[in-house]
């Protein structure tokens, strides 16, 4: 299988980045797209010229390191996979296809196809998690849980934090992903003495990092991985207007 390559290379945050061109043979349909660009890596070595960088690390759809926009779709052109999980039988023989990092101005490109996503770490920081010492594990039947709020919480607590739904959205917006981690725990009763702290600094922190406005186009949705739904943001929203009057 062979496919021509159009790859974003930028030295650096600083650097002037641009398209370059790579014709690649010896590819075979059983290949995940990561490893064809390892092949592609494996050439460029025996070449003597710098490889491509991109991130990954569980390479099982696990932790949304390896997101890339292929041919302008975030992760490629399948529903709810993400960047490692797609395969090369995806594509044809011959077939041109153009990778790209996540851009947005949040993202900073670190080199090539790789950003800076630590602006998610920050968000994360100011408020999504519970600050109550717990002790020892508790008896799983000592907090009951109804069974549609538990399938809720899981619902949005699968967000891996890949940031296709930055990157993916016309106005750059964070919303999708920092409601889902306000929305996972405060939905929980071990998340509601935090609730409304939770959500107001979450929210400003994601404003502080520069994220655009959500205008519920929907793009985060339909390229999300996991799935998540945009109902989240809304429901976010919500909580935040609550939490400002009851503040």
């Amino acid at each position: 299988m062979k496919v021509t390559f159009k790859i974003w290379r930028q030295e650096g945050p600083k650097d002037k980045g641009e398209i370059k061109t790579y014709e690649v043979d010896g590819l075979t349909e059983d290949m995940s797209f990561l490893e064809a660009l390892d092949h592609l890596n494996e050439l460029l070595v025996l070449k003597n010229e710098n490889v491509i960088a991109f991130e990954y690390d569980c390479r099982e759809g696990i932790c949304g390191q390896c997101g890339v926009f292929i041919n302008g779709r975030a992760h490629g052109p399948h529903d709810n996979i993400t960047t490692c999980q797609l395969h090369m039988r995806s594509f044809n023989d011959g077939d041109t296809i153009v990778v790209e990092p996540w851009l947005a101005a949040s993202f900073p490109v670190i080199k090539d196809l790789i950003v800076d996503r630590s602006a998610f770490d920050r968000i994360i920081e100011q408020g999504a998690f519970i600050s109550a010492k717990t002790g020892t594990a508790a008896e799983a039947n000592a907090i009951l849980i109804g069974r549609e709020v538990a399938d809720k919480a899981m619902d949005v607590a699968a967000c891996i934090g890949c940031g296709a739904c930055v990157a993916t959205c016309k106005n750059a917006s964070a919303s999708l992903f920092t409601a889902a981690k306000i929305n996972h725990l405060n939905s929980l009763p071990q998340g509601k003495p935090e609730a409304s702290k939770r959500v107001l600094e979450m929210t400003k922190q994601m404003e502080l990092e520069g994220f655009g406005s959500c205008t519920f186009t929907g793009a985060c949705e339909v390229e999300c991985p996991e799935g998540i739904s945009i109902i989240n943001i809304a429901e976010m929203n919500a909580r935040r207007s609550k939490a400002k009057w009851l503040s």
